[in-house]
């Protein structure tokens, strides 16, 4: 059977191509993610500053990821990584800087791990015992851009601090370090901050810092010297003792002060260069425009006199030793000690009124020939000598004093070296001692033994002498004296009876007339004449005992 529709034609189905966009929607948003994640990338890395490279000793309390880098307690930078170089020496840190902070990397700037430090010279760094350690940032003075910096091993100590560095020159280090204080009248105004040996290696540079407003007080004309906790100097003028800090007396110390005769009060750069002296007698010193170089020599001791002693003249002090050495004479052959001094004109012109003032000054500073002449008379006329005194007789210490001796002996200026020699005379205790040997000298000269047997000789008659004596006594005790003692119970025997009978007189016969009373009266008077004989006859037995004996010796008065 047929189907009907086997005879219908169906319609025929066309191929259409599609047609295609030339950009789909759907990139769009990958487009835009890309596109803004670029820019944010572009500002993140124009926000983040530059990458820097410090390159440290070590890596202690440095981590990364954690560290920090500040400047004046504001965060500036982060440690990024740490690893070490390719010799294996050292440890390169890398850091990322702020933006704002871009500007301070320049070729002198200076980093260093902050830790907390304890020092005779304070504490430091106590803040990193919570936060952990930090690297510390010093800004430069350059102008050009770096990256690649060197670590510092120890924090600076102007870091952060306002004042000026200066340089002072010294033979040697002595007992100053790192962080010993610098003093400003007895105030801690700064400290030591490096040393270094100078080129040649003949003296120390040592760098110390002033802080603000102190460098102020630091002029052109400034003397620094050393101190220390205690500072003590024995001279000729005695003992002088100092205090200052403990850490002056741990680390030793240093101090500035400028003199009151300079008047230059310019401050000093941070170029500035200074002189230190080893105490402020030293530093404080005038210094004299003229000097005069002379030798002595002196035949005694020179123990107790040392280099810097003073020279005095009629007790002012003109001038000080500067040498004391040996030289060697061939012609003797011998050593004699030499001391070198030197004088100073210049202060003699104050002793000098107007009038004089010029004719001195002329003199002083004339040429040699004048000025030695000028000496010689007064060597010749005035008999000016140099000696050896004693300052201090606790200490000992001696010094050279010019003094005019007529007596001593003549001399002259010895001219024939290099630099003039004037003349000596021995120190009062040499003079002494050689005053006592020759008089021991002359003890020793006479003659003893002789003496000795003189005075036994002498000591002999005298003796016998004494000997006879107390025989004489003995006889007058023994033959004189009973005779003596019997006279005179018979006497007070016979003054008794006498007034016995005046008292019997006077009560039976004497009366008012009665011419017994005459008689009486004439009895009297010779019994008071007999009396006074007989005093004076034992006054003169008891100044001649020896007159019974060998008779009245004859008054020589009388007889001439």
């Amino acid at each position: 059977m047929a189907d009907p529709n086997d005879d219908v034609e169906l319609p025929q189905a066309t191929v259409v191509a599609p047609r295609r966009s030339r950009l789909s929607i759907v990139w769009i948003i990958p487009v835009l993610a890309v596109l803004v994640g670029v820019g944010i990338a572009v500002q993140r890395i124009r926000a983040e500053g530059p990458t820097i490279t410090i390159v440290f000793r070590a890596a202690e309390g440095i981590e990364a990821g954690k560290t920090f880098i500040k400047y004046r307690d504001v965060i500036i930078g982060q440690v990024k990584t740490v690893q070490f170089t390719e010799d294996y020496q050292n440890v390169e840190v890398t850091a990322k800087i702020s933006k704002r902070a871009a500007g301070l990397m320049v070729e002198d700037a200076q980093f260093w791990v902050v830790r907390p430090t304890i020092s005779l010279s304070g504490v430091s760094g106590l803040n990193t015992l919570l936060s952990g350690n930090y690297i510390g940032f010093q800004a430069g003075t350059s102008t050009v851009e770096d990256t690649d910096f060197v670590g510092l091993d120890k924090a600076p100590f102007v870091a952060g601090r306002l004042g000026h560095e200066y340089t002072l020159k010294t033979d040697d280090l002595g007992s100053l370090a790192v962080g010993s204080p610098v003093h400003y009248r007895h105030l801690p105004v700064g400290q030591v901050v490096g040393f270094d040996l100078t080129p040649d290696g003949k003296s120390v540079e040592i760098q110390v810092f002033v802080s603000a407003p102190y460098d102020n007080f630091v002029s052109l004309g400034t003397r620094f010297w050393r101190v220390s906790g205690i500072g003590v100097s024995v001279d000729a003028n005695g003992l002088d003792i100092r205090t200052e800090s403990l850490a002056s007396l741990l680390v030793g110390g240093l101090s500035f002060d400028a003199p009151p005769f300079l008047h230059d009060t310019t401050v000093a750069t941070s170029d500035a260069v200074f002189q230190l002296y080893n105490d402020r007698a030293t530093a404080m010193k005038a210094r004299d425009a003229m000097t005069r170089t002379y030798v002595l020599r002196f035949n005694e001791s020179l123990r107790g006199l040392a280099v810097g002693a003073p020279v005095t003249y009629l007790g002012v002090q003109i001038g000080e030793v500067v040498d004391i050495g040996f030289d060697f004479e061939a012609a003797r052959p011998n050593i004699a000690p030499r001391v070198t001094i030197t004088f100073y004109p210049e202060r003699l012109l104050v002793f000098a009124d107007a009038g004089q003032q010029a004719r001195v000054e002329q003199t002083l500073k004339s040429d040699d020939r004048r000025r030695n002449a000028f000496l010689q008379r007064l060597i010749d006329d005035r008999g000016l000598r140099a000696q050896l005194r004693t300052g201090s007789l606790l200490t000992g210490q001696l010094y050279v004093a010019f003094d005019y001796f007529p007596k001593a002996p003549k001399a002259k200026m010895v001219l024939n070296g290099s630099v003039p020699e004037l003349p000596v005379v021995p120190s009062g205790l040499v003079d002494l001692e050689a005053k006592l040997a020759s008089i021991l000298d002359k003890i020793d000269k006479l003659p003893l033994d002789q003496i000795a047997a003189e005075l036994r000789k002498d000591l002999a008659s005298l003796d016998e002498t004494l000997t006879g004596a107390n025989s004489l006594i003995r006889r007058v005790d023994t033959e004189l004296v009973p005779t003596l003692k019997d006279d005179l119970v018979a006497l007070r025997g016979a003054i008794g009876s006498m007034e016995r009978t005046l008292k019997n007189a006077d009560a039976t016969l004497l009366g008012p007339d009665a011419p017994v009373q005459q008689e009486l009266r004439d009895a009297l008077n010779e019994f008071t004449r007999a009396a006074r004989s007989m005093r004076v006859f034992l006054d003169y037995l008891e100044r001649h005992p020896e007159s019974p004996i060998r008779g009245k010796l004859e008054d020589k008065s009388v007889a001439k």
